[in-house]
C-alpha cells in the first residue's frame, strides 16, 4: 500500500514540476522599451533610398525585388518634434514577397543617446507591413546588448501616404 501511494506522490510531483511555465524563467532579465522609427522617403532629406531593383519592380503591385537602404531616426515619441532622437535604424529592407507587402528587414538599431548610448541591436526578419503587429528577431547586439537575444514588435502609427514619412512604433524585448 505504501509503495503505490509513494509512486502516486512522485507522479503528482513530476506533473507539478513540469507544468511550471518556462516563459516565466525565460522572461527573467528581459528589458522592454518603446522606440519610434521614422522612415522618410520624400522631401529634401530622405532617410530611406531605393538602391537597387529588378527590371519588373516598378510594375509589380508589391515592388517585388526593390532594395532600400535606411538611416532612419529612432525617437522616444511618435513625432520627431515631440520625441528625443536616441539613435538610428541603419540597414536595408527588401520587398521580398510577390503577393503582399512583405519586407525582409536587416537592420541595426544604433543608440547614440539615452540609456543605451554606444550600444546596438541587430534585427532581422519578415515585416508584412499591412499587418497590425509584426514580429522580428533580435539576433545580436553590442555594448550593453552584447550577446543579445529577443524580439521587436512593429506597429505602424502613420503609413506616410500623405507626408512621405512612415512612423512605426517598435516595442523592443531584449535579454543581454
Amino acid at each position: 500500500m505504501a509503495k503505490p501511494l509513494l509512486l502516486l506522490l512522485f507522479a503528482a510531483a513530476a506533473v507539478a514540476l513540469s507544468s511550471t511555465t518556462p516563459s516565466t524563467a525565460a522572461d527573467a532579465g528581459l528589458t522592454t522599451f518603446k522606440l519610434y522609427f521614422h522612415d522618410i522617403v520624400g522631401g529634401t532629406s530622405p532617410t530611406a533610398i531605393r538602391i537597387a531593383q529588378a527590371a519588373s519592380s516598378n510594375s509589380s503591385s508589391t515592388f517585388f525585388g526593390a532594395v532600400v537602404a535606411i538611416d532612419d531616426p529612432l525617437t522616444t515619441g511618435p513625432t520627431r518634434a515631440a520625441g528625443t532622437e536616441v539613435g538610428r535604424a541603419q540597414g536595408t529592407y527588401t520587398f521580398a514577397d510577390q503577393k503582399t507587402f512583405g519586407l525582409l528587414m536587416v537592420m541595426n538599431f544604433v543608440f547614440t543617446a539615452g540609456d543605451h548610448n554606444g550600444s546596438s541591436l541587430a534585427i532581422m526578419g519578415r515585416n508584412e507591413v499591412l499587418d497590425d503587429v509584426r514580429e522580428m528577431a533580435i539576433v545580436g547586439g553590442s555594448g550593453k546588448f552584447r550577446m543579445a537575444k529577443g524580439f521587436v514588435q512593429a506597429h505602424t502609427i502613420d503609413s506616410g501616404a500623405t507626408s512621405g514619412e512612415t512612423v512605426v512604433q517598435y516595442t523592443v524585448s531584449v535579454k543581454a
